[in-house]
């Protein structure tokens, strides 16, 4: 028996979970949870984790929210969300990687803003959303040992975005990743900086993901393998 196939949408919504929280964000939670309960492609627990952290969504403060993005995204490497961090690390390859994959992204029709890293795994994620669901999927399964690698450490945090980074995951076809059993993410602990939240608001409000009325198929696959850990 086949797995469902998610749609474009699924994508882009899990792309939304995974950026920087905004007022729209918080506002689209009521939508988010309703387009949920019809998608077949996320069901059973991974469902029930992502409505726990639309909970989380709606119980914190946006200031709060956007301490705790930072705490957890901006400061390390091993909950890092772009993808090529992972990979490549800061040698040269990843330079000339990003270049490739931005190439792709622009054949598919999807342009960034000048601030924008084509490897961040939510932008990746608007780019699945153009592609035939087979090939999304087959694409995403290459991120795999990345995502839970991220997914453990946001787990070992007992972070809510271990629950997105697990519906990820399952979109791949791997549900098997380890997460929180109650979640806690200690917004207690970040940072209370507002210049900088303000100055991270201002940037990506200036730099949207854009669509070209037109895409391409036939798009050379985007490898993705992760260095191991030190030992």
């Amino acid at each position: 028996m086949f797995a469902p196939r998610p749609n474009g949408l699924t994508f882009r919504l899990l792309a939304a979970c995974l950026e920087y929280p905004d007022d729209t964000l918080i506002h689209s939670v009521d939508e988010a949870r309703a387009y949920l309960q019809g998608e077949r492609a996320l069901r059973g627990e991974t469902r029930e984790r992502l409505l726990r952290f639309f909970d989380y969504l709606g119980s914190r403060d946006l200031l709060a929210l956007q301490e705790n993005y930072v705490a957890l995204f901006d400061r390390g490497r091993a909950t890092s969300l772009h993808l090529f961090e992972h990979v490549h690390g800061e040698s040269r390859d990843r330079g000339q990687a990003m270049i490739d994959l931005k190439q792709t992204y622009e054949r598919h029709g999807l342009l960034l803003g000048s601030e924008q890293l084509p490897d961040y795994l939510p932008v990746f994620l608007e780019y699945l959303s153009l592609l035939e669901a087979n090939e999304a999927r087959s694409l995403l399964g290459e991120t795999t040992a990345i995502l839970q690698s991220i997914t453990a450490e946001l787990s070992r945090r007992n972070s809510h975005y271990a629950y997105v980074t697990g519906a990820v995951l399952a979109l791949a076809g791997d549900n098997g990743a380890a997460q929180p059993d109650e979640a806690h993410d200690d917004d207690a602990n970040a940072p209370h900086d507002r210049a900088g939240l303000s100055a991270l608001d201002a940037a990506w409000s200036e730099e949207p993901v854009r669509f070209m009325g037109n895409t391409q198929p036939g798009v050379a696959p985007v490898q993705f393998h992760a260095r191991r850990p030190p030992r």
